[in-house]
């Protein structure tokens, strides 16, 4: 044997080859996409309730500064939920918006109307459900 053969017969071939290597980053993808939707479906839905709740509280002041400045009112009056209904944007027949963490869904029993130089605030979390 030549001295080129016997080195090419010591020396192993280091390495992987391509296949070896996608097909573990084809078997980690799989097992990320079946572990993500999982991790996500655990987590509550707490900051979408906040935010919506906050976002109602954003559409009763707008509705309520419509209302004061339609109808001449001054900054110590306070409007009736049926006053305001026309400008929320569900019409006079639709129904006003309510907190998504209230369990009765009424509108009573989520917010409180204060006079139009004050903020509206949720009567369900008022700690929380804040207007900045």
């Amino acid at each position: 044997m030549s001295k080129l053969n016997m080195a090419r017969e010591n020396t192993r071939m280091c390495g992987y080859t391509l296949t070896e290597i996608l097909i573990v980053v084809v078997l980690i993808m799989v097992l990320i996409a079946l572990a993500i939707p999982r991790f996500v479906a655990k987590r509550p839905n707490k900051y979408g309730a906040h935010m919506a709740c906050i976002s109602n509280l954003r559409i009763i002041d707008g509705a309520e500064g419509q209302w004061a400045l339609e109808l001449q009112k001054k900054k110590t009056d306070t409007p009736a939920p049926s006053d305001l209904q026309p400008y929320i944007g569900r019409g006079s027949a639709g129904g006003l918006p309510t907190c998504p963490a209230d369990p009765k869904q009424t509108f009573d029993t989520s917010y409180t109307l204060h006079n139009v130089a004050s903020k509206p605030t949720c009567k369900i979390m008022p700690s929380l459900h804040v207007l900045p």
